[in-house]
This record gives structure tokens, sequence and C-alpha cells, in this order.
């Protein structure tokens, strides 16, 4: 059977996953194993058609999605770079120089200036393509670059966060953007200019223990994995079973981390009443 007439009238049988197709033609849900067209998943913002999974994206996928159509990326300019030489399996010039060949990302995060229903935003999203979302120095650089953008012009200020934790490879550096996006965030506060945290699948480690947890409002996609260690290690630590759901969206909301959450085919109409509610002091 044909890959073009296994496309047209779907897949039925339990050859369903085998390599006739081509790659990238059909994605298989992570959650209850169905498989879609990426045309249907990608008209479905990503989101499996059978069981509302929310699929990971990246970066410019959310700057679609949200924005009114157009956007402005900023800080580009900013790449990683080795500076201390790191090696551990492999150097970590190594690491860098396949992440970009792999995503076209120059890291972990992409800033860009655009238009909710004609009101003016910031977003800072991260990508967890890029080794794992991790949290390195450029990624604390261009955090801090958005609130000062934020700042000057008047603008809110919104962090998507998809993160596996802080970048090791650049030791004490990496740790340090936890303090520093801290302090940038409580000048923005200070300054009177709303913070938005979205947190999606996965948010954890140093993100979640500073800028991921610091917005006016914390909000996050269905069934987000959130927390600062992993379950399993958690588990292993205490020598005790977790609750169902642990570290989920859902249970967090239950126990008064997450202001609300939402679907993301409901995410610009929810961030434009955002923008309506929280007016910063600087018309924009």
């Amino acid at each position: 059977m044909s890959w073009f007439k296994r496309l047209k009238d779907g897949i039925q049988t339990a050859t369903k996953f085998k390599k006739e197709a081509p790659d990238g033609l059909w994605h298989k849900c992570k959650d209850c194993q169905s498989a879609n067209t990426y045309k249907e998943l990608k008209e479905n913002f990503f989101i499996c058609p059978k069981c509302d999974y929310h699929v990971r994206i990246g970066s410019y996928d959310y700057f679609d999605i949200i924005f009114d159509g157009k956007y402005k990326e900023i800080y580009k300019e900013y790449v990683a770079k080795d500076f201390l030489k790191f090696k551990d399996l492999k150097p970590y010039s190594s690491r860098l120089k396949k992440a970009k060949e792999k995503t076209d990302l120059t890291d972990a995060i992409t800033v860009a200036v655009g238009k909710v229903n004609k009101k003016s935003l910031v977003i800072a999203a991260m990508d967890f393509s890029f080794i794992g979302g991790s949290m390195g120095s450029v990624v604390g650089e261009k955090i801090s670059k958005a609130v000062d953008h934020a700042m000057e012009n008047g603008i809110p200020l919104m962090i998507i966060s998809k993160s596996g934790g802080a970048r090791m490879m650049e030791s004490a550096f990496s740790l340090m953007q936890m303090a520093k996006t801290s302090a940038k965030l409580a000048m923005l506060s200070k300054a009177g200019i709303p913070y938005f945290s979205f947190l999606t699948d996965p948010t954890t480690g140093g993100v979640t223990a500073s800028y991921a947890m610091l917005g006016d409002i914390n909000f996050a996609e269905p069934k987000a994995l959130i927390g600062f260690a992993g379950p399993r290690v958690i588990k292993e630590t205490i020598k005790k079973d977790l609750p169902e759901g642990f570290q989920r969206s859902e249970f967090l909301m239950e126990h008064g981390f997450l202001d609300f959450i939402v679907d993301r085919r409901n995410l610009r109409e929810r961030i434009d009443e955002m923008l309506a509610i929280f007016k910063p002091p600087v018309s924009s």
C-alpha cells in the first residue's frame, strides 16, 4: 500500500507506524499513541485531535499562535560560547555546534516583540530542542534584555518556559542566571510593568526556581510537568510513592502554585484578556 493511499484513507492497520511513510508525514501521540498527520496536528494548534495532548512546540510556533501575524525578533546576535572549555563525554563546543545545526537556533531562548489584538507584548520563549532548553548565560542575558526592552517601552513581558534546568556545562555562570533574572524581574515589578509567566512541558530545575514562578500571573498548559527535581529523583530520595498526577499542571493549580491552566487553542484569547486587565503605566 502506497504512503499516498495511506494518507488519503487514514491508517487503520497494525502496520501504521512502519517506515513506508516519509519522515514528518505522521505524528505518533506520546499520550494516547494514536497517529495523526502533521497537517491535522498543525491545524489543531499542535494538540492531538484524539486526546487533546499538547505536543511540545518551539518558540516560533508560539509566536505564530500568539501574535497578530507580524513580530520582530530581537537580540538574535547573542550566541552561546564555550568560555570554560568544558568537556564531559564530548566538548561543550561540539554540543553547541550540533545544537545550532540541528535546530537553526542560536540558543535555548528567542525574544520577539509584536502585538496581540493590537496590544504590544514582549515574549521570551524557550526551546527544549536546544540542549534540553537548558538555562545558560545567553538565556539569562536575553531575558535581562527583554526586561530592559519592556521597561524602556512600557510593554508587558511574557516568558514561555520549557526547560530541563540549568546548563551545567557553564557551571556557576549558569546558576548565576537565577539571581540575575530574578533581580531584573523585581525591577520590572517596581516599574509597574506586567509580567506573565507561561509554564509548558517540561519546566524544571533552576528555571522553576527563578523566573518561571515569579509572574504577576503564573499559568500553564494542561498536563505540563512542572517542578524542581523530577518525580523519579524525588521518589528515590524520600522512598515513598508520589500522589497521582504529582508535578503536573493540574496538581500545581490545585495546590495554589498556578492561577489557571489554558488550552493552547484559547491561549491568544486569554493573553488578550490579561493585557486588557494589566495595563502598563506607559501607553504602548
